[in-house]
């Protein structure tokens, strides 16, 4: 065995699975080299998931970069000569409606975000895949492009990590554990295994099932949960004797009944002659905390594959038998079915990117199959660039909080996304259940008293609307239409528009306690926030002057949105969203420490800081009767976008002059201490409390607000976007070169527009209210627009607005599509509207100077 280095340039902790060869292919692919992958195991892996993967690739999804990562990995396998494509059939059952609406959307996703599913009747499916009953078939979804990776993804692995070492780029070393990440400072240091210590400045961990196992020894969180999957095998099979093939029908989705099944081909090929059923546990998923993996020697089969019980499945096995009757006529080999090991995280999400515990351990973990070079180019594209080519913001470990990373918290979380991942249907505002009540701010028992109907956000809780209005606010819920469509109406509450309309009419409060604040000091505060800054903040700013700007990456993309209001000369506010407050917090903090900025302090006032937005055309006389000066918030002396400290009724108050619903008003921050003081006192003089949906959604797309993560991308520029400031400030910042180029384009490939659908009613007559992103087509093609670089155009964000009494939308579209007045079709449960384009680039569609009189 080759002897161990003693440094390297990255070290790859479990080089052995498909994750690990495809993470080591693309950084060589981009000229890394002095690369070490180490292994406990065998390499390529003879213990881990990748081992026993069923390796069948589909390449729908509702999440438009898991879409991009199937789709590279399948050209990738191909490529390689590695890759069967036979296609996919996901079927809807007799009485199963939901299921077959189910596959609709499904469809509609794939047009949005690149694939080429479509729906297909129950005669094309049971002439797909004959062993169906075809009394039992509702219809189905067809993937041309789905398949099989062959012989295996093991094999791949190994024939990439072969190629690796051939290259002199990779040196691997099988059977040899990281015991240690060695961290000094707050960075990496090296890698300590039983065979001697490799010093290196950067580690990948790349371990699937045992990846926390690897972090924690670095102090580094992973919130990931293993799951057994119950696997099984039936036969024999001998429909395909003598074809060599190593499969034949295609792949089968049966998620109604959580479940799947593909055959193994000639009974000569690798594992040919049966055929294999899967099967996701969705009432009571079996985790396994990764430390309880039964070691090598103590396994039947292998530490990720466990012995399966017969109880797990029987249920959904009988469903299975009705459904292809021949899995009930062939025997079950029992010695060689069993649980695989999967991995599964509190999202649902992969966990890709730099630890933010941390510098130099980066991640990629809890990664299908399926998705593997894709994650892997992901990566490499990020260690080596800067960034991928799709923003990764549901990805990044960054995203998450640390309260969000605990063992319980995680645990909670990652058992329901194991119960949902074939059935049922994921709705786009499904709440969790599990890790609620977490983060609760001073006004929660107020609005609880209320009747508040609570979601949850970055472990928020945020009502949406309040029981307790519905009462109140009869009158204006006669504006509100109904939502037939129980889909269309699933975790909305019409009372939400209804308190939109009543703080039009007068004056309301909203709860913002869920905003990250961080408060940053100090000599080097200025130029750090000044290099991250779009706009200026420092300089001759002045203090209490509040400014929306954007941090930029290397390449223009807009990574983040804020307000940074100036507190005093060496002091500003860092006001970020609860979603993306901690990736704000982490971009903070890194370029800080790449610029070499040492002398400045942060302080995280977001658990100590309640805010509560008080707006609406009666908003100044209110607070003013209640202010110990109420001349002080006069329009003179209290500008928009300024900020100061007033008292009201004797309550210290930081008031923010500023607005995100179109309205008059303030940001009212207050320590926590004094919260429910400052709620009641206003509530008292008549504010009316108005749910989270009206600022987050409704009124936010009424004024064709931008939303980061969603209509705010790093694969799109502020000026597409529709946000470019008039001048470029002087001072450098990061990204200025790309964004100063991205400006001297005679024309953008893309703007962001807002739409307003024409009509809302389905073939039946429903209205509909969609939810979720859908494509939008050409009338003329039935095409979905591309622009020049490859772009799709979906809606981004849509919401109806009571206030304009339209379905709102945001979408990217070509330049030669962007036009004011211009109409699309949106693709929604497999029928189309009429989308209308209102404005290009930023143009607020509700201006309440124009549609109603101030009371």
């Amino acid at each position: 065995m080759a002897t161990l280095p003693t440094q390297a340039a990255a070290v790859i902790i479990g080089q052995g699975g498909i994750v690990g060869a495809s993470v080591a292919h693309h950084l060589i692919e981009q000229g890394w080299s002095d690369l070490v992958g180490l292994d406990g195991a065998a390499i390529p892996t003879d213990v881990g998931s990748t081992a026993h993967a069923s390796d069948f690739c589909y390449m729908t999804s509702h999440d438009r970069l898991t879409c991009y990562t199937t789709t590279y990995s399948r050209r990738f396998y191909e490529a390689l000569g590695h890759y069967h494509r036979v296609g996919g059939l996901e079927i809807a059952r007799v009485g199963d409606e939901a299921r077959l609406a189910e596959l609709q959307r499904k469809v509609a996703s794939g047009k949005a975000f690149g694939t080429r599913a479509r729906m297909i009747d129950a005669d094309e499916a049971v002439a797909r895949f004959p062993l169906l009953d075809p009394a039992l078939i509702l219809g189905g979804l067809w993937d041309p492009d789905a398949g099989l990776v062959v012989p295996r993804s093991q094999r791949v692995a190994g024939v990439l990590v072969e190629r690796a070492v051939a290259s002199g780029h990779l040196s691997v070393f099988p059977e040899t554990p990281a015991v240690n990440i060695d961290v000094q400072a707050g960075r990496v240091c090296g890698v300590e295994t039983p065979r001697g210590y490799i010093a290196t400045p950067l580690v990948i961990l790349t371990a699937g099932i045992w990846g926390p196992l690897p972090a924690a020894t670095a102090g580094v969180a992973l919130p990931l949960m293993p799951v057994e999957h119950p696997l099984m095998f039936f036969g024999p099979f001998e429909a395909f004797a003598g074809s060599g093939k190593e499969i034949g029908y295609p792949l089968l989705r049966d998620q109604g009944n959580s479940a799947y099944m593909r055959d193994t081909g000639d009974p000569r090929s690798t594992e040919g002659g049966l055929l294999e059923w899967g099967y996701y546990e969705p009432v009571e998923p079996r985790l396994v905390h990764p430390g309880d993996i039964l070691s090598r020697e103590r396994a039947r089969l292998s530490p990720s594959m466990r012995d399966l019980e017969a109880d797990q499945v029987a249920e959904a096995f009988e469903r299975a038998v009705e459904l292809t009757p021949l899995l009930g006529e062939l025997g079950w080999d029992e010695k060689h079915s069993f649980n695989g090991l999967l991995s599964v995280t509190p999202d649902g999400g992969s966990l890709v990117g730099e630890a933010p515990e941390v510098r130099g351990l980066w991640l990629c973990e809890a990664v299908w199959v399926k998705d593997g070079p894709g994650m892997g180019k992901v990566l490499a594209d990020w260690l080596t660039h800067g960034r991928p080519e799709l923003d990764p913001c549901g990805i990044d470990i960054a995203r998450f909080y640390p309260v969000q990373k605990t063992a319980h918290h995680a645990l909670g979380r990652c058992r329901e996304i194991a119960q949902k991942i074939y059935d049922p249907p994921v709705h786009p505002r499904e709440p969790f259940e599990s890790g609620r009540d977490l983060r609760r701010g001073p006004f929660w028992p107020r609005e609880m008293e209320l009747g508040g109907y609570f979601m949850e956000a970055a472990g928020w809780e945020r009502a949406h609307g309040y029981a307790a209005n519905e009462a109140r606010l009869s009158d204006y819920l006669e504006r509100v239409p109904e939502r037939p469509a129980e889909w269309d109406a699933r975790h909305f509450w019409r009372v939400a528009n209804a308190e939109q309309l009543a703080m039009s009419d007068d004056v309301g409060m909203i709860n913002l306690s869920h905003f990250a604040i961080y408060d940053i000091s100090g000599r080097d505060a200025e130029p750090l926030l000044e290099r991250l800054s779009v706009a200026k903040v420092g300089g001759d700013t002045p203090l209490g002057k509040g400014v929306y700007t954007h941090f930029l990456d290397a390449f223009g993309g807009v990574h983040s949105d804020l307000t940074i209001v100036r507190l005093a000369v060496d002091a500003w506010r860092v006001i970020c969203g609860g979603d993306t407050g901690h990736r704000d917090l982490m971009w903070i903090r890194r370029r800080g420490e790449d610029l070499g900025l040492t002398r400045w302090h942060l302080e995280d006032r977001t658990d100590s800081l309640a805010t509560l937005g008080v707006w609406g055309p009666n908003a100044r006389r209110l607070l003013q009767g209640l202010a110990d000066e109420p001349a002080g918030l006069d329009d003179a002396r209290f500008p928009f976008a300024t900020a100061r400290e007033l008292r009201l009724q004797g309550l210290p108050i930081w008031a923010f002059r500023i607005s995100y619903v179109g309205e008059q008003g303030w940001e009212l921050y207050v320590p926590f201490s004094y919260g429910l003081a400052l709620w009641d006192r206003l509530f008292e003089a008549g504010v009316l409390p108005v749910g989270i949906e009206t600022y987050a959604n409704s009124r936010r797309l009424e004024k064709s607000l931008r939303l980061q993560n969603v209509d705010l991308l790093t694969d799109y520029n502020l000026v597409e976007a529709g946000l470019a400031r008039p001048r470029v400030k002087a001072a450098d910042f990061h990204g200025k070169a790309a964004y100063l180029e991205q400006r001297q384009r005679p024309q953008q490939p893309a703007s962001l527009c807002t739409l307003v659908m024409e009509e809302n009613h389905d073939a039946a007559g429903t209205p509909r209210f969609p939810v979720g992103q859908s494509p939008l087509l050409d009338p003329a093609s039935g095409e979905v627009p591309i622009d020049d670089l490859g772009r799709r155009s979906y809606v981004t964000s849509i919401a109806y607005g009571p206030s304009l009494e339209r379905n709102i939308a945001l979408a990217y579209l070509p330049a030669a599509c962007a036009e004011a007045g211009r109409t699309l079709l949106l693709e929604y449960f497999g029928e189309h509207y009429p989308m209308r384009v209102a404005a290009v680039g930023y143009r607020a569609l509700y201006d309440p100077e124009n549609l109603r009189p101030r009371s």
